[in-house]
């Protein structure tokens, strides 16, 4: 009789998955042999190449040889084919290889390794990435809506006001012709200040509720269930405020950290950027989560949040050189006339524009970084995260 290895039973397994009283998660194949039944630097009788299916490996949705489905049973609830917009089989993925004796390098038992949200363990930067890629596919019609009104509007208008209330910037003479400040240049600097920071506040509810209502068309999406723009708004909106008040608490650390020096704020935003995703789906100390999750798996977590903190500074450097190009065009006060007031304007809306991919990129891939760092935690799956967005 083959050897079959004990499987851990966790309390919720993936949904759809059968799993009956007493049955192993998926069947065990001939010839297969266990770990620690091999010495170190043999190869296990019947074991394949990583990212080919072990010898008598049956296609998901198929019970195992010998398995007796219960009457009615038609398959687990995430099919065999792919979801809409995910490749079948995920680039980069592999299945289980021997990692010493009763252990295995690849998923934990009731992770699914084409799973179109979640990474799994040691899957990789390549099907990370490829999942980001899959929810950009999958949701961009919703997603692009969302960010526009959301992101890119407050950003503009941010930029509008800027150009009305920024301080003028031409040195004035004073009576013994000595460059000096203009008259009034304090005030106008304190109402600029002024200005953006009630902006900032009032936008920053639009904002959460918008990460809100992104976050939760991508997990849908991903678990294969309906998703329309105006139930993503109600979601967004019904969790905006919570999300908006850690939000604030978060920047707040950020910017004492920054006084410090700069190095410490940055460490903050990188260790603290999971934030968002662990309030929405957990609901608890997002911010300790956030800590937690960063030190846990330092470089993989490093890694993911670095790759989209590079395509928003990518953003931040074109949106400055739009800047730069309008300030050459029109001048440093280009509100004195019409004209250059118009063209200044245009620039302005432009530059935000163009950082909407930007906001796409951070919003799918914090989501899908999220995710993986759920997986390596135990088992998880694309139907339970939406189900926990409640």
């Amino acid at each position: 009789m083959p050897i079959v290895p004990d499987q851990p039973v966790y309390d919720s397994p993936q949904p759809g998955a059968p799993n009956p009283a007493g049955q192993p998660a998926w069947g065990a194949p001939p010839g297969w042999t266990a770990p620690g039944d091999v010495p170190p630097g043999h190869t296990p009788q019947g074991w394949n190449a990583p990212g080919t299916p072990p010898q008598g490996w049956t296609a998901p949705g198929t019970p195992p040889h010998g398995w007796n489905a219960p009457p009615g049973w038609g398959g687990p609830a995430y099919p065999s084919y792919p979801m809409p917009g995910a490749a079948y089989p995920m680039p980069g993925a592999a299945y289980p290889v021997p990692a010493g004796p009763g252990a295995y390098a690849g998923w934990y038992p009731g992770i699914d390794p084409q799973d179109p949200l979640v990474n799994p363990p040691h899957g990789g930067i390549g099907p990370w990435f490829a999942r980001c890629s899959a929810a950009l596919r999958r949701g961009w019609r919703q997603l692009l809506p969302i960010v526009l009104l959301t992101q890119v509007l407050p950003a503009a208008v941010i930029g509008v006001l800027t150009l009305v209330f920024s301080p003028e910037g031409e040195l004035a003479t004073t009576p013994d012709t000595a460059p000096g400040l203009p008259a009034g240049f304090w005030g106008q600097l304190f109402a600029f200040y002024g200005v953006l920071l009630a902006a900032g506040l009032a936008f920053g509810l639009l904002q959460a509720a918008g990460w809100a209502a992104g976050t939760w068309v991508v997990a849908r999406q991903a678990a294969g269930e309906p998703t329309g723009l105006g139930a993503a708004f109600r979601y967004g909106m019904r969790r905006a405020l919570g999300l908006w008040g850690w939000t604030l608490l978060v920047s707040l650390l950020v910017m004492i950290g920054s006084c410090f020096c700069l190095l410490p704020g940055l460490y903050a935003a990188f260790a603290l950027a999971l934030f968002g995703p662990v309030y929405l789906f957990e609901r608890r100390e997002p911010i300790g989560r956030a800590w937690r999750m960063f030190h846990s798996r330092f470089g993989m977590v490093l890694g993911r949040v670095a790759l989209v903190m590079a395509v928003l500074l990518a953003a931040t450097v074109l949106d400055a050189v739009v800047g730069g190009i309008s300030g050459a065009l029109f001048g440093v006060e280009p509100m004195t006339a019409v004209g250059t007031a118009i063209g200044a304007v245009a620039f302005a809306v432009f530059g935000a524009l163009l950082a909407a991919p930007a906001y796409l990129a951070q919003q799918v891939g914090l989501v899908v970084t999220y995710a993986e760092q759920r997986a390596q935690e135990g088992p998880v799956n694309a139907a339970r995260l939406a189900a926990e967005l409640g």
